[in-house]
């Protein structure tokens, strides 16, 4: 098959490395946002998918915005049999979604019609799931709205953080894929409608989405702290003796029992470890960085920091 592979993420770049070394199978073009500022130098720097393919001679589309007439038209040029996309950050006009000759495929991180949108990684982890997977679906016009081809799943671990459950899904993707395009070579590929009443949406996450709520239990937020590593990471305000409000990230917690009399947000350092009272249960505080220094142990950094108080 002719393929257009459309992706920004990293997580696509093991799915269009096994179509690249498919022999029945030919990558004649890629599209991928253009080039972005990144860090604090804000280098210019090229996405994953882009830099995976800068050897190859393959075309490279880099549109503003795909709907573009020009990036539509380009696409168009190169005669897909298929457009496969996976993690790019926008939705697919009807213009691009019909020129394909067989389909457009999207591979999501998630067991659709959960966690549909940008984040569904990340909302499995916080949402306390037990399995996620890749859904090789059909695209419309809808925000991961179309009928399912195949579903591969994986058990999400005890001690999953959202890099992990990454790295798993991304290596989980390119088998998905393959078995996916043999059956709808053979015309034999299953299409099933999603059941929209069972919906759940995973928006894109901002850094504001780290703040932590030390009114929420203990176990919400000891999942959210995994499931937001490493972006957008947990953090919470303490103010030292001179009244200074400082972030300081959270890396790693888990949940221990806590009084209920105590006002959540409330430090104690039992037994030379660091206990955060929340609104139901204590979470123990185990690994811990303050804004511009280095990550410590939680028992290490607040032996040398003076009369915390954390603010929620």
């Amino acid at each position: 098959m002719r393929i257009i592979f459309i992706g920004t993420g990293e997580i696509g770049v093991p799915t269009l490395q096994a179509l690249l070394r498919a022999p029945e199978h030919e990558v004649v073009g890629a599209v991928t946002q253009p080039d972005k500022p990144v860090g604090r130098a804000q280098r210019i720097t090229a996405s994953t998918i882009k830099a995976a393919l800068l050897q190859t001679g393959i075309p490279i589309l880099q549109p503003a915005r795909i709907r573009e007439e020009n990036a539509v038209t380009a696409i168009r040029d190169l005669t897909p049999d298929l457009i496969v996309v996976m993690a790019y950050g926008q939705i697919l006009p009807k213009s691009v979604l019909a020129l394909p000759r067989l389909a457009c495929l999207n591979l999501h991180a998630s067991l659709l019609p959960q966690h549909r949108g940008a984040a569904p990684i990340q909302a499995a982890i916080a949402g306390g799931d037990e399995e996620t997977g890749i859904t090789v679906m059909y695209m419309d016009e809808g925000l991961d709205t179309g009928d399912i081809l195949s579903q591969s799943r994986l058990t999400i671990a005890p001690n999953e953080t959202g890099a992990s459950l990454h790295d798993r899904l991304s290596q989980l993707a390119p088998a998905a894929l393959l078995d996916a395009l043999e059956q709808l070579d053979a015309s034999e590929a299953p299409r099933a409608p999603q059941d929209n009443s069972r919906a759940t949406y995973a928006p894109k996450l901002e850094r504001a989405d780290g703040r932590i709520d030390w009114q929420e239990e203990a176990s919400t937020i000891e999942r959210k702290i995994r499931a937001f590593d490493p972006w957008p990471g947990m953090f919470t305000e303490l103010t030292d003796v001179a009244g200074k409000q400082r972030h300081l990230k959270i890396f790693r917690a888990s949940v221990v029992a806590g009084s209920p009399n105590e006002k959540p947000g409330t430090v104690s350092q039992p037994n030379d470890t660091v206990v955060v009272a929340t609104g139901r249960s204590g979470l123990r505080l185990e690994e811990v960085q303050l804004e511009g220094k280095r990550r410590l142990s939680a028992p290490e950094f607040f032996r040398g920091f003076s009369s915390p108080t954390l603010h929620f």
